[in-house]
Order: C-alpha cells, then sequence, then structure tokens
C-alpha cells in the first residue's frame, strides 16, 4: 500500500446523500458501493450491516473470495444484502460486481491482466447496467497492483477498458476499487487524468478508507468519467444505519459511497 504523510483526516457532512430514484426525464440517482472485503475473512454478519444499510444499487467489491467454493460464498453475500451477483470473482482474480434488482444487466464479463511473475494475478469485474428505461452505467471493478510498475500499467489498462464501456447509448462510467496507492501518487493521478476522483468532486462523509481503526490515507476511490453527475462520494461513517463497530469488525478497509446520476440516452 502507498503512504500518506498527511495525518489530518478530512470529513464533509454525512447528511444529504441522495436516494436512489428514477426521474421524471428518465434520469437515474444510483447508489454504488466500493469495497475491499478481505475475502470475506472477518466479521461477515459485519460486513453485510454495512452493506445494507448504505443501501447501494451496485456494489463493487475487491478480494471477493476466489478459490475453494467462493461461488457459495458470493451467493451468501448476495443473500444477506438483498444483491444478486452480476460477475467477477474467482474469474476476475478477486474483482466482483453485485446489483439490486433494479438494475438490468446488458453485458457482463471478466478481464485478466498480464500477470508479472511472483506477483498476484489482477483482472477486472465489468458490466454494462441499465435503470429504468433508457439510463446505462458502464462499471469497473478493479484491485491494482502492489507494485508500482505493474500498478500503472494496469491503471492504463483500466482507461482502455472504461473507454471500451462507453459510447453511444451509454450515459457514463464509472471504475470503483482499491488503488493500492494514496491519492497522492502517480498511478491515482494517471487516473484522474483519464476520469474525475468522486470524493475530489463532491465530498460527503470521511475521505481516508485505511485502515479502519485508524484511517489515514485514502487508497480506494470512486472514479467517473464526465457525463456522469457525481452527487457525493466519501465513507459512510455517520450514515445512519452504518455502525462504527461494524465497521471495524467487517474488512481490513473502509467502504466508499458514491450518489450518482446518469443520464438517459440522447
Amino acid at each position: 500500500m502507498g503512504e500518506d504523510t498527511t495525518t489530518m483526516a478530512t470529513h464533509a457532512p454525512t447528511a444529504g446523500l441522495p436516494p436512489s430514484r428514477t426521474e421524471p426525464d428518465g434520469s437515474a440517482v444510483v447508489r454504488l458501493l466500493s469495497y475491499n472485503i478481505r475475502s470475506m475473512r472477518d466479521d461477515r454478519e459485519a460486513l453485510a450491516r454495512v452493506i445494507r444499510a448504505c443501501a447501494p444499487d451496485i456494489v463493487c467489491v475487491q478480494e471477493a473470495p476466489r478459490f475453494f467454493r467462493w461461488r457459495k460464498y458470493a451467493a451468501w453475500l448476495g443473500r444477506h444484502t438483498g444483491l444478486t451477483y452480476v460477475t467477477g470473482g474467482a474469474t476476475a482474480a478477486g474483482p466482483m460486481i453485485l446489483a439490486s434488482l433494479r438494475a438490468h444487466v446488458e453485458d457482463a464479463r471478466d478481464v485478466l491482466l498480464p500477470r508479472t511473475p511472483g506477483l498476484h494475478q489482477r483482472g477486472f469485474a465489468t458490466a454494462r447496467l441499465r435503470f429504468g428505461t433508457d439510463a446505462r452505467l458502464g462499471v469497473v471493478s478493479f484491485h491494482l497492483s502492489l507494485q508500482a510498475q505493474e500498478r500503472r500499467r494496469q491503471a492504463r489498462a483500466l482507461l482502455e477498458r472504461v473507454a471500451a464501456l462507453g459510447g453511444p447509448g451509454v450515459g457514463g462510467v464509472v471504475a470503483a476499487g482499491d488503488v493500492n496507492e494514496s491519492a497522492r501518487g502517480a498511478t491515482f493521478g494517471l487516473l484522474t487524468e483519464g476520469m474525475r476522483d468522486a470524493w475530489a468532486a463532491r465530498p460527503w462523509g470521511d475521505e481516508y478508507t485505511s485502515t479502519p481503526r485508524e484511517p489515514h490515507q485514502r487508497i480506494d476511490a470512486v472514479f467517473a468519467t464526465q457525463d456522469v453527475e457525481v452527487l457525493g462520494a466519501g465513507v459512510p461513517r455517520g450514515l445512519p444505519g452504518v455502525d462504527g463497530a461494524d465497521l471495524v469488525a467487517a474488512t481490513d478497509h473502509l467502504p466508499v459511497l458514491a450518489a450518482l446520476r446518469i443520464r438517459p440516452a440522447s
């Protein structure tokens, strides 16, 4: 993980994050949660409570279970959060996407990245989701390398995947995940050349995602293309129903919750 010498946390109000809804013009307000769940090796019940309290339409998971009986664990998480499995897990080397029944899955596929000998296999879980009649969103769940050079290569591949998911008929693309580098790092900067950092665009809640007991750096983030309107993004500490003890017990990262407005296809 990257280092961040900043020790003073940044906070924004936790009230006022819009709920999910479809608006009269066909736009969709969507809640997206990004969460590194450490293969569900911690308190699974606490994890499920945090996710339910955030009321997401989409969850971009990192470090989903990916070994023996991994589908069983993915199904457990879906049942206990009221969400459905879309794609990823072992087939994407860890990233996974879950969604509510509000989302219609138009396309879903997993991408394995070139592997550097001696380092973990990495990949992307990707989907194109439709909300309502005509509001479409491309989604990528990612978890980048601990090794700086490989991490930058993967960030470039991520930007290419984002570009491929966009285009006519799509209201924008969101990439959410574990950058494995602080917001001051070179890879983080590379990603913000091609997308907007949702926290920087509209800060809400808390900023730092690592570690839950003593948050001191932001290594998890939601990025959005220019055609996605960010209504708020940050760690949902203080959100009604999100218990501080659950945040500590659930996993070794804090989640990032974003509210986004997706315009219908023109």
